[in-house]
């Protein structure tokens, strides 16, 4: 019964989004404000009603910010790219999905992710200087049936979205492809270097429409190619003139550092972004991974403060840019500090590990051996979930970056062991190396959150 309701009302949905797509050609304001009623009608109280109603707010002023930048991506993405995404991510993942979730929560008594970042493979077309994933080593890889397995498992718990990461997983673009054909239902979204995407490559994913990207970019061209090999900025340019031709949505993935924040900021960055396509970056700050790892790299508190405030002026409802930017470390306050250990999501990497973080090499799972939900309940996710979140200052969000102590203590305390197949590191190795930073960051981190103008949005565990 359950099922046959799920079934009726994406049907429903879809029809409704016909409709309002459609519309959009001809009075795209009025079709954009069905598109809001329509949400609110479905999802309710998933977001506030003052959402809703900033929303429409926006539509209504043609000459907004954030309006200009919807009106953009509507001109140019494909009409099935747009109805999958809406579909997918909106009625699947955000609507459905989440009230599965949480009443598996309960039912489970351990942490439900709404999305699951899975490796299909450690192999490379690239060799990059300091690239945490060539930790594992290089001939690892899930299988096809491994990948539909774990989509099948936690669709059941209610996760419609899955994202990919590597290795480069476009090395199995084709197993990727039938995935996605297999799991129309699913949202997927994937992490790439952007060099092996071609014109055959977006044709498919125009057809199926369920698939976005990451490209990544570190800088201009001189800085990336350093980093990740002569001609790559361009070949990065040239996947994202291609996917814009074909009505793609993509974005970018940028890993920022002592020596790259400069550039990776800067007013000729986003607008080198926006003008070959893309509508959104995620911002990562460099991680101390690995027992070779750089701790140099790690961005000095002054430039930590700046891309704090500075992604906050790029993405305001007035100036900025018209891209919309996400800061893995530094927006916790919108997601309450810590998502990994299945909270929001968790890692399985091509060897089958399921790790809390991508981040974070540790693990007592693998789904070679136990089930999706068997991971979940492993006790390292167990004592995530018990301490979540690891500090209620919500730019100390990470146990490992700024809470060095804590990940040390739930690694030693359950027992979970490294899954770094290329040179095993101890937690006290990985959080040693964090100690001077987490203790500098802490002054900064606490100065600024007493002075944050808005709500605090602090996540409070339900277990305590």
């Amino acid at each position: 019964m359950a099922n046959l309701k799920h079934t009726v009302q994406r049907k429903a949905f879809s029809a409704a989004i016909d409709i309002a797509l459609k519309r959009l050609n001809k009075d795209r304001q009025k079709g954009l404000l069905e598109i809001v009623d329509l949400a609110q009608k479905f999802m309710g109280d998933n977001f506030s009603a003052e959402a809703y109603d900033g929303a429409r707010a926006i539509i209504k002023n043609p000459d907004h910010k954030w309006m200009r930048f919807v009106n953009t991506m509507l001109d140019e993405l494909h009409p099935n790219v747009a109805k999958m995404t809406a579909l997918n991510l909106g009625f699947e993942a955000a609507f459905y999905g989440t009230k599965q979730i949480r009443k598996n929560r309960d039912i489970y008594n351990c942490n439900i992710p709404w999305l699951i970042l899975m490796d299909p493979t450690s192999a490379c077309n690239l060799r990059c200087t300091g690239c945490w994933a060539a930790e594992y080593g290089y001939k690892l890889n899930l299988t096809f049936e491994e990948m539909d397995s774990i989509v099948t498992q936690a669709k059941e718990l209610g996760v419609y979205f899955y994202m990919f990461t590597g290795g480069e997983p476009l090395v199995r673009k084709a197993d990727i492809i039938k995935l996605c054909e297999k799991h129309r239902d699913c949202a997927f979204h994937s992490f790439t270097n952007g060099t092996l995407i071609d014109e055959e490559f977006c044709k498919k994913v125009q057809e199926l429409g369920n698939l976005s990207f990451s490209l990544s970019l570190e800088g201009f061209e001189e800085a990336n190619d350093g980093r990740r090999g002569e001609g790559i900025f361009q070949k990065v340019l040239h996947a994202m003139d291609l996917m814009k031709e074909y009505g793609l949505f993509f974005g970018t993935s940028v890993c920022y550092t002592r020596k790259n924040m400069d550039a990776v900021t800067s007013d000729e960055f986003y607008d080198l972004m926006i003008d070959h396509g893309c509508r959104y970056a995620w911002y990562f700050h460099y991680m101390p991974v690995g027992n070779e790892a750089d701790v140099e790299l790690m961005p000095t508190m002054e430039q930590r403060e700046y891309i704090y405030k500075r992604l906050r002026e790029v993405r305001a409802l007035e100036g900025g840019k018209p891209i919309f930017l996400m800061d893995f470390q530094n927006d916790g306050e919108f997601v309450g500090g810590c998502i990994a250990g299945g909270r929001n999501y968790f890692h399985i990497n091509a060897n089958g590990d399921a790790e809390p973080c991508v981040f974070i090499h540790y693990s007592g799972a693998n789904i070679r051996e136990n089930t999706i939900l068997e991971c979940l309940q492993q006790p390292l996710f167990q004592a995530y979930r018990d301490n979540q979140p690891f500090n209620d200052n919500m730019l100390r969000p990470c146990p490992m970056l700024e809470n060095p102590e804590m990940l040390q203590k739930m690694v030693k305390e359950t027992g979970a062991k490294s899954t770094d197949l290329q040179s095993p590191e101890t937690a006290e190795h990985l959080c040693g190396k964090c100690e001077p930073y987490a203790a500098e960051w802490k002054e900064h981190a606490e100065k600024i959150w007493s002075e944050h103008p808005f709500e605090k949005k602090g996540y409070k565990n339900y277990k305590k």
